[in-house]
């Protein structure tokens, strides 16, 4: 199945039947630039691989340390440059080496790197260099993409506050006095800087769709067993997930076809064979929405959000127009679609199962003879890391699956999965909608959000509803609030749905196209 997408990719890319097909290439521009931009200048020999690369890396240096310093590259790969000479020297032989050929692509630091270091945010790890590539490192590179770098993230991917001990806080980057939503912090706030063309992730209990929704990014949390979680540590293995964050669906999709497939280094991708199309991009239609059903559910899935706050109420405005456009563009909208206890049944499932933590990364860790740490006790007991996470890590020490209560915990996701089931069957839905986030991100911290009694899941954050039901999930741009901040519109379908969910965000970012760069980050002088 995977052999298929690879070789129907490789056709499109030396034919350019996914872009235009008459006329002269158009000029390429590298700010928001897309996948098929970047192919069609390589083909039509505007580009190089090494321009390309070089041009990235510039815009790294002068705004991720300087400039709004957004903090969002924890390393930059000392090889990229070397890779993309041995990339523009295969092109000139024998044409593209991949799919993703040159396309420059940033990979949250939870993910291994046999050539840099993973530091998991942590100032433990600042000198771990793994001995082996992550799966999903490995089907990246064998697709023909540069890792131009590692991307920051909140540490241990524990919480929502962007901020860690290796790297300090991640700043968003339409506001970097605000919060880049964690875990995957540097991987939202680097593709909507142009760091790159697109990014990996992790979604434990929303940490793609976070990041993507505050800085009006696509972001997929994929079903769980699509895409290998090999080589990445674990947080709650159950929900743990890896998937692209991009500036467009369709690079979204084409990311998908990279990663996705039977790996046996993480046995739960077996239950997908069969359920992987030949490419994701098959699904990319304008007019995905006509005739689709949608149910929109408003009631907050977050127990601490303010419907009575100002910037709840921004967020809303954003999100009824969201569904206006829905009707616009041919979707039958059921609004609202009522869960009974909703919020409070997702935040007692999410608080309840501490069980995996501490044996899933104890195990991992025992895989590395070369970790500086062999165990979560050893982690915590270190005094290293940020006080806001300790608490959140704290509460698994001790725990294991082989307690009665782990089954308490399944129980309990399996009630909320068959309302949502039974909810969706009532009113014949495709998809439900929400907000990403019903508030605005938060405001840094004055001592760098390391303060314990801070917020660590984000105020108003529906995200845990994907993760709690494993079902999937698609975060588009919606929209900004007056004040000039992205909101997220996330569409929830069914396991293995990601076809529908790319059509219908795909028909909505055509038919309303929110999506624009932070203007702290304009193109730099010289750059294409």
């Amino acid at each position: 199945m995977k052999t298929l997408t690879f070789g129907l990719a490789l056709l499109l890319l030396v034919s350019g039947s996914t872009v235009r097909t008459q006329g002269p290439p158009a000029p390429f521009h590298l700010l928001e630039a897309t996948i098929d931009d970047i192919h069609s200048s390589f083909r039509a020999n505007r580009l190089t691989c090494r321009a390309l690369v070089d041009a990235y890396l510039r815009r790294i240096e002068a705004y991720d340390q300087s400039g709004p310093r957004l903090n969002a590259v924890q390393t930059v790969n000392p090889r990229a440059r070397q890779e993309a000479d041995r990339l523009d020297a295969a092109f000139r032989a024998s044409g593209p080496a991949g799919p993703l050929h040159c396309v420059p692509v940033l990979v949250k630091d939870q993910v291994e790197t046999s050539d840099m270091p993973t530091t998991y945010g942590s100032i433990l790890f600042k000198d771990f260099v793994p001995q082996r590539d992550a799966t999903v490192v490995a089907k990246l590179r064998r697709a023909g993409a540069v890792i131009v770098g590692k991307a920051t993230m909140g540490e241990y991917a524990a919480g929502y506050l962007s901020t860690a001990s290796a790297g300090g806080p991640i700043r968003n980057a339409y506001d970097p006095t605000r919060n880049a939503s964690g875990s995957s912090s540097g991987s939202g706030s680097g593709v909507a800087a142009n760091f790159a063309a697109a990014a990996i992730g992790e979604d434990t209990g929303g940490s793609i769709r976070g990041p993507a929704a505050v800085h009006g990014l696509v972001g997929l949390r994929p079903t769980v067993p699509l895409v290998s979680r090999h080589g990445m540590m674990p947080a709650k293995p159950s929900t743990d997930t890896l998937g692209p964050i991009a500036r467009t669906v369709g690079d979204a999709a084409r990311l998908l076809d990279a990663i996705a497939g039977y790996d046996p280094k993480d046995p739960i991708t077996a239950q997908a064979v069969g359920q992987i199309p030949a490419t994701y991009t098959a699904f990319l239609a304008q007019d995905g929405l006509k005739g689709a059903r949608v149910g929109v559910i408003r009631q907050p899935i977050d127990p601490k959000a303010d419907p009575s706050s100002p910037d709840y109420r921004k967020v809303k405005a954003v999100v009824d127009r969201a569904v206006a456009d829905l009707r616009r563009l041919g979707a039958e909208v059921v609004d609202p679609v009522a869960i009974p206890e909703l919020a409070q049944r997702v935040a007692r499932a999410w608080d309840v199962n501490v069980f995996e933590t501490e044996p899933a990364v104890n195990g991992y860790l025992a895989e590395h003879p070369n970790a500086p740490v062999k165990t979560l006790r050893d982690i915590l007991l270190s005094g290293k890391v940020v006080p806001s996470r300790v608490r959140v890590l704290m509460s698994n020490i001790g725990r294991s699956p082989e307690e009665a209560g782990y089954l308490q915990a399944l129980r309990i996701n399996d009630g909320i999965r068959q309302q949502v089931f039974s909810a969706m069957a009532d009113h014949r839905l495709d998809a439900l909608v929400h907000a990403t986030y019903d508030h605005q991100p938060a405001k840094l911290g004055a001592r760098d959000m390391t303060d314990p009694q801070l917020d660590t899941t984000g105020q108003g954050s529906n995200r845990r509803l994907s993760s709690t039901l494993g079902f999937p999930a698609l975060t588009v741009p919606a929209g900004f609030t007056t004040d000039g901040l992205p909101v997220g519109l996330e569409f929830l379908a069914r396991p293995y749905a990601e076809p529908t969910l790319f059509r219908l965000g795909y028909a909505y970012e055509q038919g309303t196209r929110h999506r624009r760069p932070p203007a702290l980050t304009p193109a730099l002088p010289g750059e294409p």
